[in-house]
């Protein structure tokens, strides 16, 4: 608290750019923890949530429903490999994986299966901050080591990427299978626990192993989904379709919270009952709000009717080409593209807010942690601007590698 410089006052936003009160203009490298998918302000989804606020901001969806909501879980289901088909919203990816976890329990419960409780995480994964969260998150990561003592004790492991982490994964697997309800994984992309890439086979080892010890498996899609590694959903990259998945982040172009656990028929099924006690008991406030449904439904509209996918690829190209250089720098450790996400791994920052500051000189906003320095842009930023972040991230780092 004492050692973080001020935030930067903002006061609009368009397109990629960050406009700062004090007249400066930035290039936003990160598209506001990637949700910006279509830029900032995109009218179509401005236009969507102005009609929407007209005629209903708000109405709980305890007893009414409303048809953004219809709408938008009907798109989703459409988008998703079958047999994804029923969904449940929510107001945040940590809260959606979350309700997925709870849900992975409970599925089990109403079956009898009480001792099916804990899951398998992985090392270098990220799910959120909320309690169950962060007990499935890379516990050496440090965001929440300090609550190690609090936090429920579950199973995490390796990736199995290789053929030694195949054994150990499968071992940690054999040990606990009786009492997992699910196994839990960011595809292809482990985002904020160090932005790490794995091959689609991997997804494909888990969703046999899954099946193997008849446990369900569940893929956190909050930061991979609607775009952001190359295909609409990562699952897709490895034709393995999930048990569970939740989304977040892009869902509504980053405009506003809103979030989605989609389940299969064979999950839902568990909990249709005439017993109170097997329904799922959870409903956040704001769950389907009709102004987020609206965002949503027309960031949709924006998928179906312009090319993000192919502009996607067209950044992955312009990233792997332009942020090259960095690797031939003393204390890089790893140049890696995956969609519209560029990382330069280094081996420590020292001095993160020097790191920062020197960005924003630049007239960029890419914002490091750890030892990460990364872009994840809009898909609609123009190729003008994303020369200028990865010139910045060239630059910034060259001299970074010489002392400064």
């Amino acid at each position: 608290m004492l050692t973080s410089p001020p935030p930067l006052p903002v006061v609009a936003t368009q397109g990629s750019r960050i406009k700062l009160a004090d007249g400066r203009e930035l290039v936003d490298g990160v598209a506001s923890w990637w949700t910006a998918c279509h830029g900032y302000n995109h009218p179509h989804i401005a236009g969507a949530v102005t009609r929407q606020l007209r005629d209903m901001p708000h109405v709980m969806f305890g007893g009414l429903a409303h048809e953004p909501a219809l709408t938008l879980a009907r798109r989703l289901v459409e988008l998703l490999p079958k047999p994804l088909d029923r969904v449940f919203f929510c107001d945040s990816g940590s809260v959606a994986v979350e309700v997925a976890m709870k849900m992975a329990v409970q599925f089990w419960l109403n079956q009898g299966a009480g001792g099916r409780t804990k899951f398998l995480s992985f090392k270098g994964g990220y799910h959120g901050d909320t309690f169950a969260t962060m007990a499935v998150c890379d516990p050496e990561e440090g965001m929440h080591s300090l609550f190690s003592n609090v936090l429920t004790k579950q199973v995490i492991a390796d990736l199995p990427v290789d053929e030694a982490s195949e054994w150990t994964f499968d071992a940690a697997l054999d040990a606990h299978a009786g009492a997992l309800a699910a196994i839990l994984v960011e595809p292809l992309a482990q985002g904020a626990g160090g932005m790490i890439f794995h091959d689609p086979a991997v997804l494909r080892k888990l969703r046999r192993a899954a099946d193997r010890h008849g446990i369900l498996l569940i893929f956190d899609e909050v930061f991979t989904g609607f775009g952001r590694t190359g295909t609409m959903f990562a699952c897709e990259a490895a034709g393995v379709v999930p048990d569970i998945i939740a989304l977040s982040k892009a869902l509504t172009g980053g405009t506003m919270g809103l979030a989605a656990t989609v389940a299969t028929s064979t999950v839902f099924e568990a909990f249709s009952s005439t017993d109170p006690m097997r329904a799922l008991m959870h409903g956040p406030t704001f769950m389907a709000n009709p102004l987020a449904c609206a965002a949503a439904n027309a960031s949709l509209d924006l998928f179906a009717s312009e090319p993000r996918l192919r502009q996607v690829a067209a950044i992955a190209a312009a990233l792997a080409r332009d942020l090259e250089p960095c690797r031939d720098f003393a204390g890089v450790r790893d140049v890696r593209v995956q969609g519209a996400i560029g990382v330069v791994e280094l081996d420590q920052i020292n001095d993160m807010n020097e790191l920062k500051r020197r960005f924003v000189e630049s007239g960029v906003w890419v914002r490091p942690f750890r030892n990460i320095v990364y872009l994840t842009p809009a898909f609609t930023i123009a190729e003008a601007e994303l020369k200028r972040l990865t010139d910045a991230v060239v630059a910034v780092l060259g001299a970074w590698s010489k002392g400064w």
